[in-house]
Parts: structure tokens; C-alpha cells; sequence
């Protein structure tokens, strides 16, 4: 994998895919829905703090890159369970999908925050929420989940949980690009650490994680220190207007929910990647660059690999 001399992911066979993809030589794979989640805690120093995580360097995808909690869309996830908050139909409206699919998007993003972050957005009421999840027993549930040996209905059933979709706030929607082997339709979410919650490194897919403030995370990125795709700098430097937890949730409803796919065309000898409304992304890569998989910038000229680690997450 490289990157440029900023923290943006830019594995080395993304040139190749997109010629092929230009000249009709690769069907794109159908993105899977997911879903992830910015939890955030009022930090000390002032102004909300975000729990990130460091995908281990041996993952395929994105390795070494700083992450939020959050995963793939689980079929089991459209089973009926209790449910507190706005209905699956007023989420419908705001997402812009069926009743049905809101359903398995919100399941998904408080499911995922728990079997990777032990953070559980669920209560034994309509007005309450789980205050600790840290006992042995919620880590064999929260196990049995990730082994997929647990359906997520029947984990909030047995324990009398009502799913609190009242505590997430939809902020963006991000598709994979065409030209990438895994694709994912990932909505993000932001949401508010429980009172009496704590995080932890629950994820076998994390060596490290962290909470850090917006500001600080896209500072790292922009010195080359932490590795971030696309949607997960956009979000963070979205973040940063925002002084307070309180302000940020107050705001969700106004984000914009557009997709952002990006777009890859060859422009003369060179291969043009954008992301719509994001012009920070855009690249423009030489086909000698693309034999080598170096990224150019954007007057058309190669950057230094740049480093694919960092401290927080």
C-alpha cells in the first residue's frame, strides 16, 4: 500500500483497476451496505473528542488505516426488535430507503459499535440506557455476536433491551468506488458515549485505538502521521465547527445524505480520480506514475509514499 505525503489511503492497484474499469474490462461488484459509527465524548482540553481506531497492517483492506467502529449490514439484522426513537419509517424519510432497510442500516451501526467498541446504544426502556457492558457475560454475548453464532434480535431480546436509535444522528453516506474489489454503501453515524461507558479494543481487526479530537486526528493526517480513506478525514474535518457533544448531535439532521462515489476517467495520458464536493481527494496520475502505482498530485506530478502509520484510534 502507499500513500501520499498527506495520510490519504491510496493502495498501489488502484491505476490498473481503473483502466480496466474505463475500458470495460471490470464490472464493478455490487457495494454491500454498512454501517459506522463516530462515537464522541466532550473532551477536557474543549470541544467534543472522536474514539478512533488503527486497522491492523495485515488487514486487505485499508490496512494500517485510522477507522471508526462499524462493519457490513448482517441479514439477521432485519429481525423485529424493540425499538425506541424515531420509527423505522420517519428514518426511511431522513435516509432516503424503505422502512425495511433503515431497519438493518440502524441495527448494523449499534451492533458493530458494540462488538467493536463494547459501547452498546440500547437500554431496558424507551428513556434508559446500559450503563456497563464489561462483565464476563456481555463479553460472551458480545463474542457469540462477532462469531455470528448470535443473532442481534435475540441478543437484545433474551437481555429485555430496547434499541435507542434516538441516540445516533445519520451524518454522511459514502459508496466505495467502482474500481475497488470490496465495496461498501456505508452510512455514518454520530452518536454520544453512554453515561457510565467506556470503550475498549474489542475488535480482532484493531491494534490500536484512542479518542482524540477532530482537529488533532486531521492535523496527523495532514502531517503524513495517520493513515485516514477519504470518508474518514472528510468526516473528522466535518467535525471540527462544532464546540460540543450537545452541538454536534443538535446538527446531525441537517447534514447533507448524498452519496459521495468517487469518479476515475482517463483525461489524455493521465487518469483522473475525484470525489464529488471534495476537491481535497482529486489526483491526477500519470500513466507513468500508474505503472508504478505512485499517486500524483493534483498538477499531475508524483508525491513521496508517505508514512502508513500514526498514534491514535
Amino acid at each position: 500500500m502507499s500513500s501520499t505525503t498527506n495520510g490519504q489511503w491510496y493502495p498501489p492497484e488502484w491505476p490498473d483497476r481503473i483502466r480496466a474499469l474505463a475500458n470495460g474490462e471490470l464490472t464493478p461488484p455490487e457495494p454491500r451496505r454498512a454501517a459506522t459509527v463516530l462515537l464522541l465524548r466532550d473532551s477536557a482540553s474543549g470541544g467534543p473528542a472522536v474514539h478512533m481506531l488503527r486497522r491492523r497492517t495485515s488487514m486487505a483492506f485499508a490496512g494500517g488505516a485510522y477507522a471508526y467502529p462499524g462493519g457490513s449490514v448482517d441479514p439477521r439484522d432485519e429481525r423485529p426488535v424493540a425499538w425506541a426513537g424515531p420509527s423505522r419509517a420517519q428514518w426511511a424519510v431522513r435516509m432516503g430507503v424503505d422502512p425495511a432497510t433503515a431497519q438493518t442500516i440502524i441495527c448494523a451501526a449499534v451492533r458493530e459499535t458494540f462488538e467493536e467498541a463494547g459501547v452498546l446504544l440500547a437500554g431496558a426502556s424507551a428513556d434508559t440506557v446500559v450503563t456497563d457492558t464489561t462483565g464476563e457475560d456481555w463479553e460472551a454475548d458480545r463474542a457469540a455476536l462477532v462469531a455470528h453464532e448470535l443473532p442481534f434480535a435475540d441478543f437484545l431480546g433474551r437481555r429485555g433491551l430496547v434499541l435507542r436509535s434516538d441516540l445516533l444522528g445519520a451524518w454522511a453516506r459514502w459508496i466505495t468506488p467502482e474500481f475497488e474489489p470490496r465495496r461498501y454503501d456505508t452510512w455514518f453515524f454520530v452518536a454520544a458515549l453512554p453515561e457510565g461507558q467506556r470503550t475498549r479494543n474489542a475488535s480482532t481487526e484493531a491494534d490500536r485505538t484512542a479518542w482524540i479530537r477532530p482537529e488533532e486526528a486531521a492535523a496527523g493526517y495532514d502531517r503524513g502521521e495517520l493513515l485516514m480513506m477519504p470518508p474518514t478525514i472528510a468526516t473528522l474535518r466535518s467535525l471540527q465547527p462544532y464546540a460540543t457533544v450537545e452541538d454536534t448531535l443538535a446538527a446531525a439532521e441537517a447534514q447533507n445524505l448524498t452519496p459521495v462515489l468517487a469518479r476515475a476517467r482517463l483525461v489524455g495520458d493521465e487518469i483522473e480520480l475525484s470525489w464529488p464536493g471534495h476537491d481535497e481527494f482529486t489526483k491526477h496520475i500519470a500513466q507513468t506514475d500508474a505503472a508504478t502505482g505512485a499517486p500524483g498530485d493534483a498538477d499531475g506530478s508524483s508525491d513521496r509514499p508517505g508514512p502508513s502509520g500514526g498514534t491514535p484510534a
